[in-house]
């Protein structure tokens, strides 16, 4: 979402790093950079404004001026502003009132507040042991009903409808058939529009009078990037919404919403949605997200992304198959769905410092489920030795995952070199776990041969 933000930054940054010191004249030519690049991305003239002058103030600090290294203090400086205008620290959204307690979703049509709605029950459910409760008072968008449903039904969320009802009415039903069936959470999808109207907002302020929920999320499309912090402005005067759902934010977008709807409205980015999928929702953390814009990385989400699809025996079980060279084919097809369940392959490089630079958008996605489908046309015995895959068996192969011999040939080369690669990172972890056992007193055995004497 960031690259051209990205890109733009570190060749401001780059100039100020061969600079002696920082002076007034090259601090304001590079802010001028950065001011392009935050208005190129979108961002709000205002909070662009004032984030080149509290940049410019604390560069010209006495502090910045007699620095070892004023390049990198002025990459910690423009960090740190970002940090800030994206408020500070992430909210960790803690519902404490009596259950069940309400989440309310409002936006406008097509910011996707209904997959938000569902991507939410699943975080909760899954992630904080809720019991939610899906309430379904978008009367007006067809299909949007039957949407909820089906999201629901994907993740085992039950969904409260009434059809094409009075929205306000359904709330409160909803509401109060959570209570009586042991839901703690309701989370209600109301209707939108395509642009505001008087008719909508009394219809939220209704809406939120009669249950009195103890989250109300906007949820903004990160795609239309300026415009969703006008739209925001409305929202908030008439709802005082308490959250942020930035959706789309996998999406080809400037990213000017994320960095300017804190600051106009003072109310934190909660959550944003990073892809298509139920599961695709993290938690907004503003000092991570200044890091990749900076070209920093994420390596605290990677792992995290990592200790989530990972399971510990799993991988201490393959760690033993490493140091014992009984690597086989069942695990080079369990590596590549562990991957998978990280997350795309793009994504996870892109939080990797300094892998940014890699030709990620030549990176193709396919090649991975051709590989896991060759692997899965496999029998249990072929992937366990595959010594026995001849000519034929990998033309059964070929035809069974709908790929040719040549594929089946490079993913069996794949393999090999895998192998070659993990046996001596065992053979290599061996010798380092011998030395470490035997201590530091420990001496090589003299030679026992007798040397000859000289005559």
């Amino acid at each position: 979402m960031f690259d051209a933000l990205t890109e733009s930054l570190e060749s401001t940054l780059k100039n100020l790093r061969g600079q002696g010191k920082l002076t007034e004249e090259n601090v304001a030519a590079s802010l001028r950079e950065v001011r392009r690049a935050f208005l190129a991305a979108d961002v709000n003239f205002n909070v662009t404004r004032d984030f080149v002058q509290a940049v410019k103030e604390k560069a010209l600090g006495q502090n910045v001026l007699t620095a070892v290294s004023p390049g990198q203090m002025i990459v910690k400086i423009i960090h740190d502003e970002l940090v800030e205008i994206m408020g500070g620290t992430a909210r960790e959204v803690s519902l404490t009132g009596k259950p069940p307690v309400g989440i309310m979703m409002a936006g406008l049509q097509g910011s996707g507040k209904t997959t938000f709605a569902g991507k939410l029950a699943l975080y909760f459910r899954s992630k904080k042991k809720r019991k939610p409760l899906l309430v379904a008072a978008d009367v007006y968008r067809p299909a949007a009903i039957k949407q909820l449903q089906v999201l629901g039904k994907s993740i085992g969320v039950p969904v409260y409808e009434e059809g094409q009802g009075n929205p306000v009415e359904i709330i409160k039903n909803g509401y109060r058939y959570a209570e009586q069936n042991g839901f703690d959470l309701v989370i209600y999808d109301t209707a939108g529009r395509l642009q505001i109207d008087e008719t909508l907002m009394q219809e939220l302020e209704k809406a939120k009078a009669a249950v009195n929920p103890e989250e109300v999320f906007f949820v903004a499309d990160a795609m239309i990037g300026q415009e969703a912090v006008n739209v925001a402005e409305e929202f908030f005067k008439r709802l005082s919404f308490t959250g942020v759902c930035l959706s789309k934010m996998d999406g080809d977008t400037r990213g000017g919403a994320a960095l300017s709807i804190r600051k106009i409205t003072g109310v934190p980015v909660c959550f944003v949605g990073v892809g298509e999928k139920v599961a695709d929702i993290d938690i907004f953390h503003p000092d991570r997200m200044a890091g990749r814009i900076l070209g920093m990385g994420d390596v605290v989400s990677l792992v995290e992304k990592a200790q989530a699809a990972i399971d510990e025996k799993e991988a201490n079980d393959f760690r033993k198959k490493i140091l014992n060279n009984s690597f086989d084919l069942n695990d080079f097809l369990n590596q590549l769905r562990t991957i998978k369940k990280i997350g795309k392959f793009k994504d996870i490089i892109s939080l990797v410092p300094g892998l940014n630079k890699l030709p990620i958008d030549q990176i193709d996605e396919k090649e991975l489920v051709y590989v896991e489908a060759v692997l899965s046309s496999m029998t249990a015995k072929e992937r366990k030795q595959p010594s026995v895959i001849n000519g034929s068996r990998r033309i059964r192969i070929a035809k069974g995952s709908g790929t040719t011999v040549q594929k089946v040939n490079q993913v069996l080369k794949h393999y090999e070199d895998m192998k070659v690669m993990f046996k001596n990172m065992g053979n290599l972890s061996k010798r380092m776990g011998m030395n470490a056992s035997v201590g530091s007193n420990y001496t090589p055995p003299k030679d026992k041969k007798k040397k000859k004497k000289h005559r």
